[in-house]
């Protein structure tokens, strides 16, 4: 019988290595970075600032020359523990009209839960840099692009934050790759 050539996981990943700044540098030796936006609540605005928000946004796409990914990440809640916490305090509940508020939440979240499947989204933007050049060259090029998107979107209310730990890059990678496994937080 003929031994078989086992490949493990590593080999087939692109990454070779994550660097310091939240710097990924892959195996065909271009360079990422992944960052995390925090979004606006774009509803709750006023028809003036929803104006002001999309010209912002414009802006960022127009001052953007460079290609980036976005990657929206939902993650299905479980709202069980939640329901059980409120459950367990109604046990020790005199206050009948208190009882009957908490009976009517709990239905409300069981109802929100049932039809509208209550999930959190995370957002990511990643920016690429072709390997052109020396590791710092490129290192300095990818903050560059990564400061110019802060400080557009920026502008449109958002929170953009740089991941910089390598353990919270290899759990948000480890989820991209992974879509049965939820990223915990």
């Amino acid at each position: 019988m003929q031994k078989q050539n086992c490949l493990s996981i590593q080999n087939w990943l692109p990454f070779d290595k994550i660097m310091k700044k939240g710097i990924i540098k892959l195996k065909n030796n271009n360079y990422i970075k992944i960052i995390k936006v925090i979004p606006i609540n774009y509803n709750l605005k006023s028809d003036l600032e929803k104006e002001a928000i999309l010209n912002s946004y414009k802006t960022f796409l127009k001052t953007c020359n460079f290609d980036i990914q976005i990657l929206i990440q939902s993650t299905k809640k479980d709202l069980s523990k939640h329901i059980l916490k409120i459950k367990e305090k109604l046990n020790h509940e005199k206050n009948l009209s208190l009882l009957k508020i908490s009976e009517k939440y709990i239905e409300f979240i069981n109802k929100l839960n049932y039809e509208k499947n209550s999930s959190s989204k995370n957002f990511y933007i990643i920016i690429k840099n072709e390997n052109k050049n020396s590791e710092e060259i490129n290192i300095s090029e990818l903050n560059e692009k990564y400061f110019k998107i802060k400080e557009c979107l920026s502008r449109c209310g958002n929170n953009v934050i740089e991941i910089e730990e390598k353990e919270e890059l290899k759990n948000i990678l480890f989820s991209f790759f992974n879509t049965r496994k939820n990223l915990q937080k």
